[in-house]
């Protein structure tokens, strides 16, 4: 509910004088990605809308100024499993003014370096006999710093294999292959490479399908001999535990993240020296593995789901201590003593931190943001602390009193769950609403589904909360973030837990009197729009929904989906073929006769992740139905828009839609025209 201000007038919800445009959340919000540290230098990546959504890399010198590394055209992105990683690695030069950067281009997805002083990138990897079919992320520098180690996933025909490979910086593989090594393989995924400090020994994940990263992972180390890994051991992990970013402690001893108790927590494991135990062969020889040691047993999460190689949560401190990000739900930054266990939070206005830290001279490098500050890049001093803010995702910030107050909630669900959500209110001093009336609300689903929502200050959601209408961001069962067991909530049940939670979401805060009951609508991206699709075909809820790329139907999506997750329905539905009538019977595509309500659909035309065919689908199915639909598809983007053009018209888009599905007139925003045909 909103009150009336001094000097605010009485308008519709959703028609409310906003100073937030379309174009000011699209252009605005530059997307800041990881983050890297070599001396008094912080790096990061940034993806530009105003530049088509190139993916270029930044750095803050020591003096301060701050600079683009890598010019137009170039851009650091891999196409490793479709969503990518860290592509990019700096390496430290003489000075610090030397560093190089190493990086994978996005065109040809080979390896380049750029080197201080020279006229562009050279090449470091080979030409790929097929388009883009050598790949390449997570990036490492050798403990000689001759070579670059990292992921690399071929395809070759329709075979897709992955293997940690060393890449020499001398330009030698840039013609002839057999300069690069294969290190490591055996599995059908790998990430997280890290040498011993000594050179001796390689760590690294592994997992095979049909497992996802967050399902289980196993840790392995094996001994290098002339740069090969060999007796090769698994000393963590397995089917039923997901370990994440092991890190070397010394070069007998390693840290890693585990959820064998339910959490995702630290453990030291002791390996001692070289030799003291053995393996026979290359999958897990029978050295027995040491006993995993919890540094800071706690119901909390230490870790995040690994969506993209080079995920960070923790770093290592000069002193010996441990930075860790950690938290339920939302998060705080704290130092570990990994001797005695002590962990004490740092005195930060931060509660949202993303998985990418990075430690050079006793500073920490992440990007961090609030409910009242965007995601921002930060230099953090841990003497005071003092916080240096490098470079926010949006400047300047609107005005404070038009954004939302988001509050994060546990709300009562189906069969006595909680759900999760961040309920974000009406909010613009210059409007209120007329009396007796009350706003209508959006439920924002997040993708993964295996993934969270964020309480951070984000343009996505003030563009419409400060036109009067509410939003809801349910952390729906299957979120990350609250521990295995409610991520595993939804196994078996994709399609029905989710729905239910965002029903449950959205019903309580009717039942409260916030929310008019009769102009609900539910929107979501990619598994975010499969929810979406759902719950407009096993509910009558909701009145509008705006699925971006999302899912509508099962056994084609089986098949057409990239490799990464084209096993991930397993667990989310079951096994084929055992469980082929499930995946008919829950896909919404084989219930659009039980749709009552209009529907928007946004889609990619390149995506490889959703094929435009599941948005084709349902759209053509509404056609026959004769359903009040749009179906907006935008050329040359893939899963999520990175062009400012695209998101413009996709937010300008949805507004009218809501516009004209709950009967009010968002001015300044062209009508989208609907059919229902």
């Amino acid at each position: 509910m909103t009150s009336q201000s001094e000097g605010s007038r009485t308008l519709p919800y959703g028609e409310w004088p906003s100073p937030i445009g379309a174009a000011d959340v699209a252009e605005s919000g530059v997307s800041l990605g990881f983050v890297d540290a070599i001396g008094d230098e912080v790096w990061w990546a940034e993806t530009r809308p105003a530049e088509n959504g190139r993916a270029t890399v930044v750095r803050r010198t020591a003096d301060g100024s701050v600079q683009d590394v890598l010019p137009a055209p170039w851009q650091a992105r891999t196409r490793v499993h479709e969503y990518g990683g860290k592509a990019w690695l700096p390496l430290p030069g003489v000075g610090e003014d030397d560093a190089s950067l190493v990086f994978a281009n996005w065109d040809d997805q080979r390896l380049y370096v750029l080197e201080p002083g020279s006229s562009g990138p050279r090449a470091l990897t080979p030409e790929p006999a097929e388009p883009a079919g050598l790949r390449y992320a997570d990036l490492v520098l050798s403990d000689d710093g001759r070579e670059v180690l990292c992921v690399r996933e071929a395809h070759v025909e329709e075979r897709i294999t992955r293997r940690i490979v060393a890449v020499p910086l001398d330009g030698s593989a840039s013609e002839d292959a057999t300069w690069v090594r294969e290190v490591a393989g055996g599995s059908d995924f790998l990430g997280h490479p890290r040498i011993a400090p000594d050179g001796t020994r390689i760590a690294w994940l592994a997992w095979d399908h049909p497992r996802m990263p967050w399902d289980g992972t196993e840790l392995r180390v094996a001994e290098l001999e002339g740069g090969v890994a060999t007796n090769v051991r698994t000393v963590l992990g397995g089917a039923g535990e997901a370990v994440l970013q092991p890190e070397w402690a010394d070069s007998r001893t390693l840290y890693a993240g585990s959820d064998r108790s339910g959490w995702w927590n630290l453990y030291r494991l002791p390996l001692g020296e070289v030799g003291d135990a053995t393996a026979t062969d290359d999958e897990a020889g029978p050295g027995a593995a040491p006993e995993p040691e919890p540094l800071c047993p706690r119901e909390e999460e230490f870790g995040f789901p690994m969506w993209l190689l080079g995920y960070v949560s923790y770093a290592l401190l000069p002193d010996g201590g441990i930075a860790v990000i950690h938290g339920v739900g939302t998060y705080s930054l704290g130092i570990l003593d990994p001797s005695s266990g002590r962990l004490v939070d740092v005195d930060l206005p931060f509660t949202v931190w993303t998985p990418s830290l990075a430690c050079a001279a006793g500073r920490l490098a992440a990007v961090a943001g609030s409910a009242t500050e965007p995601l921002t890049v930060v230099q953090i001093d841990l003497e005071g602390p003092e916080v240096r803010r490098l470079r926010p995702a949006m400047d300047p910030v609107p005005d404070a009193a038009v954004l939302p107050q988001p509050r994060s909630e546990a709300l009562p669900g189906a069969h006595g769950r909680v759900v999760h959500a961040h309920v974000f209110e009406p909010r613009n001093p210059a409007a209120a609403g007329p009396d007796g009336e009350l706003p209508p609300y959006v439920v924002f689903v997040h993708g993964g589904p295996t993934s969270q929502s964020l309480p951070v200050l984000d343009l996505d959601v003030a563009f419409f909360t400060s036109r009067g209408i509410g939003v809801v961001s349910v952390d729906y069962g299957g979120a990350s973030g609250y521990g295995r067991a409610y991520r595993e909530s939804l196994n078996g049940q994709w399609g029905v837990v989710d729905v239910e939670d965002c029903v449950a979401a959205a019903n309580a805060l009717v039942d409260r009197g916030e929310a008019d009951g009769a102009r609900l609508a539910i929107r979501g991206g990619s598994a975010g729009g499969w929810t979406t699709l759902a719950a407009l075909t096993t509910t009558d809820f909701f009145a509008a929904g705006v699925s971006y790329f999302g899912v509508s139907e099962l056994l084609k999506f089986a098949e057409d989906t990239h490799d990464f997750e084209s096993r991930y329905l397993d667990s989310l539905i079951g096994p084929l073929p055992e469980a082929r009538a499930l995946y008919v019977e829950r896909a919404p595509l084989s219930h659009v006769d039980d749709v009552s309500c209009p529907v928007l659909l946004l889609q990619g035309s390149e995506d490889r992740v959703v094929p435009p065919s599941q948005s084709l689908m349902f759209r053509d199915a509404l056609a026959r139905k004769g359903i009040l639909h749009a179906y907006l598809e935008f050329e040359g983007e893939q899963h999520g828009f990175r062009k400012s053009s695209s998101n413009i018209r996709a937010y300008e888009a949805e507004l009218s839609f809501y516009g004209q599905v709950f009967g009010f007139d968002p001015p300044g925003v062209p009508r989208l025209e609907l059919s229902q045909g």
